[in-house]
């Protein structure tokens, strides 16, 4: 097989994926989006697709969605905090949703992250086997 891209192309190809991906979801979920959720939900992306780079395939999917959740949580945190709370582009708040950390991160849309992870590791797989020549991804159910 062939390569179509290299480390680099893929990487972008990967970003912008999630990216855009995350832009067309909010839109969907709110009606808007901003511009700077197109780098959050690319950083997320890079993020959940990792998984698989760095621990092993065999582990079972239900724990790459709880890693892909952390992860996901992690970077709405801390874009939460630059672009919210530094930046005062008030793009998010959960305020007023039961346990949430500085209006940022709320338990409510970590558990969301964990049913968003399921297909955000399917579609990362999926990039990398169809347009990386990676290999083919499999999963393991516990």
């Amino acid at each position: 097989m062939r390569k179509f891209f290299t480390q680099t192309g893929r990487m972008v190809l990967l970003f912008l994926t999630g990216g855009i991906g995350y832009f067309c979801l909010e839109l969907a979920w709110r009606g808007w989006s901003h511009p700077a959720m197109v780098v959050v939900g690319g950083l997320c992306f890079l993020g959940v697709g990792a998984i698989n780079e760095v621990l092993p395939w065999d582990m079972p999917i239900e724990f790459q969605a709880l890693l892909g959740a952390a992860i996901i949580t992690g970077v709405e945190l801390m874009s939460g905090i630059i672009l919210n709370i530094g930046l005062q582009l008030n793009i998010w708040s959960y305020v007023n949703m039961r346990g949430n950390i500085m209006g940022q991160i709320c338990p409510q849309y970590a558990a969301l992250w964990y049913l968003l992870a399921y297909p955000v590791i399917w579609l990362d797989d999926f990039v990398r086997w169809q347009a990386c020549d990676e290999r083919r991804p499999r999963y393991r159910w516990k």
